[in-house]
């Protein structure tokens, strides 16, 4: 049961960053290109009409997070608690930046509320990649200090950042130069994610800009992932010992190659939605081989003090999980239900869809 909840959660949390991970990538598209009112106002209606149904897979992950692993959910959450607040402020800037841009049509208060939702929109796929650095780093569980555990072995806090800003240090921050660089690649991969929804969704006049965009971001993305290999090997000699001992695993390191060399012939696709799947592609398989690395571990110890956080030791008991299975299933057949409606009544282009203000 232990593998079923993993994987489960696992799906839902690359549908989350799918679906939400595009209007992350509108964000940053509509801050950084978006330079007419009329491209301003479609790119921010291709995220707002869809963010809020998006964000229905946050919560059901969280959900079911603290139903099959309430250990790890409560370290997680303790540890965490200063970016996960700042991810909180960030959400609730997203969403009235958008909401609130076209209450009035002066134009300071449109680029007021713009910023709110560009700025946000990066700084949220800037502090999801941190987090998973986060994760396949490892943290100082237990607070070990000089051998010496100051709390309970699946206890610990991270600071925002520590003044060496190293990801060796034996108590490591939240951010420090790892962290960052799977921060950026969470950026780039989330901004050209949002570029192909834009060009999928809208009729936009930057459309064909964005894909000479795309291929330059993707050069970016390569150049950022060979690196992030290189110094994942310095943080964590091991990181790649499960691909080795499981060479089946090597699918999802395979799914991520098949978005990025495909997203170099961009200028060339000529169906809209065969770019939006190739970045999909490196959503899932980003996600999933940073997951097949650790597993059966969810959280590692930077200590030898405290054994790592396991889909084991941090599971419900198996009466719990069997229980659940079954409002479980209740559940998705209601957010399937609501996500297919939606994307009945919302497909083809935004242009001319009235936002409901």
């Amino acid at each position: 049961m232990e593998i079923f909840w993993y994987i489960l959660i696992a799906t839902v949390l690359a549908v989350f960053f799918i679906l939400d991970g595009y209007d992350f990538g509108t964000g940053i598209i509509h801050l950084f290109f978006a330079k007419k009112e009329k491209d301003k106002e479609v790119i921010a209606k291709s995220a707002g009409l869809f963010w809020d149904s998006n964000e229905v897979w946050l919560v059901a992950a969280g959900g079911m997070l603290f139903m099959a692993f309430p250990t790890f959910y409560a370290s997680v959450f303790s540890g965490f608690y200063l970016p996960l607040i700042l991810v909180l402020w960030l959400i609730i800037f997203r969403a009235i930046g958008l909401e609130l841009r076209g209450q009035f049509k002066f134009q300071m208060w449109k680029d007021i509320w713009d910023k709110s939702f560009g700025v946000s929109s990066l700084l949220l796929a800037l502090f999801f990649g941190i987090a998973l650095g986060n994760i396949v780093r490892g943290v100082n569980l237990g607070g070990v200090d000089n051998g010496i555990s100051v709390h309970e072995g699946h206890y610990f806090f991270l600071p925002l950042w520590n003044s060496s800003f190293s990801p060796l240090s034996e108590h490591p921050g939240v951010i420090d130069w790892f962290t960052i660089i799977i921060g950026l690649i969470s950026v780039v991969t989330l901004a050209i994610h949002g570029a192909n929804w834009v060009i999928l969704k809208t009729n936009s006049s930057i459309n064909n800009k964005l894909k000479s965009v795309i291929f330059k971001l993707n050069i970016a993305l390569t150049i950022l992932t060979v690196f992030s290999l290189f110094v994942w090997q310095i943080v964590n000699p091991n990181s790649l010992d499960n691909f080795i001992l499981k060479p089946y695993l090597i699918v999802f390191p395979v799914i991520y190659l098949t978005g990025l060399i495909g997203l170099f012939f961009i200028k060339k696709i000529k169906k809209d939605s065969n770019a939006f799947v190739l970045s999909t592609l490196l959503i899932v398989g980003g996600i999933t081989s940073s997951l097949a690395s650790l597993f059966p571990v969810i959280l590692p110890s930077v200590n030898d003090t405290h054994e790592p956080l396991t889909i084991y030791n941090t599971a419900a008991s198996d009466y719990s999980l069997s229980v659940a299975l079954y409002w479980g299933i209740i559940g998705f057949i209601l957010l399937f239900i609501y996500m297919i409606i939606q994307k009945r009544l919302m497909k083809g282009k935004v242009d001319h869809m009235d936002y409901g203000h």
